[in-house]
């Protein structure tokens, strides 16, 4: 479905190295809406995290290419959101680059396996830093410098632990469960700017990571009988930012088949 009022507007994407991933189909997609898309990217955690095939480390540049083949305009930057002075680097660069944004997807995550034997220090604020402190200073940071005619949007990405339990990953589940309140908190002040505020939860996506051992099971749970595609979440999300959708706000929506 298009969305005519979207063409022309700004996209800021965080998390979109792999060609692979949410990030990446949440960029074409609103691409495919006539949106200019700046997005970020971070190598080290994706040199940590996929050492196998699903490695992608041409996909920034060709994502890039891929994007304005479409007739847009796009730009990235690599950069550690889970520094202090990221968030204001990247909005700065987008405004740079391309323009203020009107649409703000928090989609970055950092994740690692980290159960009550093995928590950290380091890891639990590994994770809060980039989880949570970078997607609450990009959001304040974007709609302190918002000045457009049309209401802004955040969307947040969330992996459903106000719904389940993830052992063995207590500090993700912690910092990620933490978006659901402030994505409540925060769109109930923006309400007053004419943003909305959401949270999407696309439940278990197939972006490469996924055994096929694991990807047996989890069909078994999902009501549809397969895993989520990386395109599923990036229409809701485009949905979210979209005219449409200018009544929907404060919601975390779990758009999972696996409930």
């Amino acid at each position: 479905m298009l969305f005519p009022e979207l063409r022309g507007r700004i996209v800021l994407v965080t998390g979109a190295s792999r060609r692979r991933g949410i990030g990446a189909a949440i960029c074409r997609a609103f691409a495919g809406q006539g949106c200019d898309v700046f997005f970020t990217v971070y190598k080290p955690f994706d040199d940590a995290a996929y050492r196998d095939a699903s490695a992608d480390p041409d996909g920034p540049p060709a994502l890039a290419e891929e994007l304005r083949a479409q007739g847009v305009r796009a730009a990235f930057m690599e950069i550690d959101l889970g520094h202090p002075e990221a968030p204001g680097a990247v909005l700065a660069n987008a405004r740079a680059g391309l323009g203020s944004p009107s649409v703000l997807v928090n989609n970055a995550a950092h994740s690692a396996r980290d159960g009550y034997e093995s928590l950290t220090v380091h890891s639990l604020d590994r994770h809060y830093a980039v989880n949570l402190r970078a997607v609450a200073m990009l959001s304040v940071g974007f709609a302190r410098a918002y000045d457009q005619a049309h209401g802004g949007r955040v969307v947040n990405l969330t992996s459903g632990q106000d719904l389940t339990a993830l052992p063995g990953e207590l500090a993700y589940a912690a910092s990620k469960g933490a978006i659901s309140a402030f994505t409540r908190s925060l769109a109930k002040e923006l309400a007053q700017k004419g943003f909305t505020v959401n949270a999407v939860d696309p439940g278990p996506t197939d972006t490469g990571w996924v055994t096929d051992e694991m990807k047996a099971s989890l069909n078994v749970q999902s009501g549809f009988g397969r895993l989520g595609a990386p395109e599923d979440a990036a229409r809701l999300i485009v949905f979210l930012a979209s005219d449409a959708a200018r009544w929907i706000t404060g919601q975390v929506i779990h758009s999972r088949a696996d409930l």
